[in-house]
């Protein structure tokens, strides 16, 4: 995904930051480098040698830093963001634990019932079109056990659910 602009605002603390046909806020209190009133933010713009990713953001001191997008999903808790970032997870996951069941990739994928393409597509970490279904059942293949915690953010209150295959 690609920033397409960014606008600060000194008088609100944040950024507008607009990817697509979406603008997200950006707070200044979440920044590493926070301006102030006597040190605002004087410049920024979309930093093409991050890949248009990021955008840079200079103080009227000449400090600067720069912010990926990701930051911004992070903060606006943006679901795909956080649905990719556990398919990823869970891919790293199951790479490691395929190293370290020493199965081979044939084998897995006749035992899935796919091809060895499907299989590589599926383990590729930058790949987010694969279902959770399917890293499950090589996590269950590799002899591994999912536990899913899920938690009530006001009461502290957490149940686990335990994926077993």
């Amino acid at each position: 995904m690609k920033i397409d602009s960014v606008q600060y605002n000194n008088h609100k603390s944040e950024f507008l930051v607009t990817f697509g046909k979406r603008v997200l806020p950006f707070p200044y209190a979440k920044l590493r480098l926070i301006p102030t009133a006597e040190d605002p933010i004087v410049e920024c713009f979309v930093d093409e040698d991050l890949g248009c990713e990021a955008f840079t953001y200079y103080l009227k001191s000449g400090k600067d830093d720069s912010l990926h997008l990701d930051a911004v999903l992070d903060v606006n808790r943006d679901p795909e963001f956080f649905s990719n970032l556990i398919i990823h997870k869970l891919t790293v996951e199951t790479l490691e634990a395929i190293k370290q069941s020493g199965l081979g990739k044939r084998q897995l994928a006749r035992q899935m019932g796919t091809s060895p393409a499907q299989l590589y597509r599926l383990l590729d970490p930058t790949n987010y079109n694969k279902s959770l279904g399917q890293l499950l059942f090589l996590l269950h293949l590799a002899n591994k056990q999912v536990t899913f915690q899920i938690s009530d953010h006001v009461e502290q209150k957490e149940r686990e659910l335990v994926v077993s295959i």
